[in-house]
């Protein structure tokens, strides 16, 4: 059975969209296409709650598209993960954010996890999700590098995020450690050779579970919530979102 999954690069930076998609197809099974793609509107990077903010009409846009494609599933690539609730109610098949899918991974090997992430002031963000999620008792901490996105591929960078890694773990007494950003992916064997623990990155462990659930024949529910959105006129930028 061949399914498709689309990983949406919420932001608009090419490179880390190959990055995330070469990271994603690592752990694919043979029967599945994975398409990796980045909005053609958006932020270069995502940073704050405007970035956030203005990152979500790409985001449903490339959903709207993937819907058209008979795609069966999607992972939205970005650790605030942006526009998760209004993707669920565009898509057929199952949504995962990768801080949904890195907190509930890092939860079924350890009974802690700490939160290595970008820039300070999303420290708080992270703390959000594992409350909405339901792990806030398991997450021991959330560390930032205060590295922006675009730069965490370079080798200093990645050095940096290594060691703050190591120290959480010690400071945090935590069993596994999360990496707070889709531009760590890459870095996620190194980081667990150097740390000794089970070092969770949200795409890959994002488009596993998507795959998971589309091969159970499981989606999103549409009953409440998760209900298409009700048809609506849009104006200005807007126009073409009308449905």
């Amino acid at each position: 059975m061949t399914y498709r999954i689309k990983v949406i690069n919420p932001n608009t930076a090419l490179a880390m969209t190959e990055s995330i998609g070469r990271c994603a197809r690592a752990v694919a099974s043979p029967g599945t296409v994975v398409m990796a793609v980045s909005p053609s509107m958006g932020p270069e990077s995502i940073e704050s709650h405007y970035d956030e903010a203005l990152a979500v009409p790409g985001v449903l846009a490339e959903v709207a598209a993937g819907e058209r494609d008979g795609v069966d599933g999607y992972v939205i690539a970005c650790f605030g993960d942006p526009g998760l609730d209004a993707a669920r109610e565009l898509a057929t098949g199952p949504v995962v954010g990768i801080a949904e899918a890195a907190m509930h991974a890092a939860t079924l090997v350890g009974r802690s996890f700490s939160v290595v992430t970008t820039l300070s002031r999303t420290v708080d963000r992270a703390w959000e999700l594992a409350h909405r999620y339901g792990f806030a008792a398991a997450c021991r901490g959330v560390h930032a590098c205060d590295i922006p996105v675009l730069d965490l591929e370079d080798p200093a960078a990645r050095k940096t995020v290594t060691e703050l890694c190591a120290s959480a773990v010690e400071c945090d007494g935590s069993d596994s450690v999360v990496l707070g950003c889709a531009g760590m992916a890459s870095s996620c064997a190194e980081v667990s050779r150097e740390t000794g623990v089970p070092v969770i990155d949200g795409v890959t462990a994002a488009t596993k579970l998507v795959e998971s659930l589309v091969s159970l024949g499981l989606r999103t529910s549409t009953r409440g919530e998760y209900a298409p959105p009700p048809p609506k006129r849009y104006s200005g930028l807007l126009r073409d979102f009308t449905h």
